[in-house]
């Protein structure tokens, strides 16, 4: 059975090890400030394991944004990142934001529109 917790604050530890595992990341991050700021983060944990994680960073006012959404290789498939996306839809409402937005590449196009998303038109600049 996989639990969701709103604003765990899982360790470094935990989510680094979830990057790795996700995201082929081996440098260690200091998720501290992020998680900070956010206006939520949806954990996922089997076992007491973190293994899902979405972060939902926000403007300070009306928009709030996806980021970070992943879970470990070996959980995928199972509903955990559908469950997650529809958590953080309902907190980042309950915690006023008016607006989602989520970025993603086009293979999860399929994915987030099963989520409630529609394709918008959006820019980006890559700074490093």
């Amino acid at each position: 059975m996989v639990l969701l917790r709103i604003d765990p604050f899982p360790s470094q530890d935990d989510l680094n090890m979830l990057w790795l595992e996700a995201w082929g990341s081996r440098e260690p991050k200091d998720f501290s400030g992020v998680l900070s700021r956010s206006l939520a983060h949806i954990g996922a944990y089997a076992d007491g394991r973190l293994v899902g994680f979405l972060n939902v960073a926000w403007d300070g006012g009306a928009h709030a944004f996806i980021l970070d959404t992943c879970v470990d290789p070996r959980m995928r498939r199972k509903g955990i990142a559908t469950r997650m996306v529809i958590e953080a839809t309902n907190v980042a409402r309950e915690r006023g934001a008016k607006w989602l937005h989520v970025d993603f590449e086009p293979h999860l196009t399929s994915f987030y529109r099963s989520c409630g998303f529609r394709q918008t038109e959006a820019g980006l600049i890559k700074l490093k």
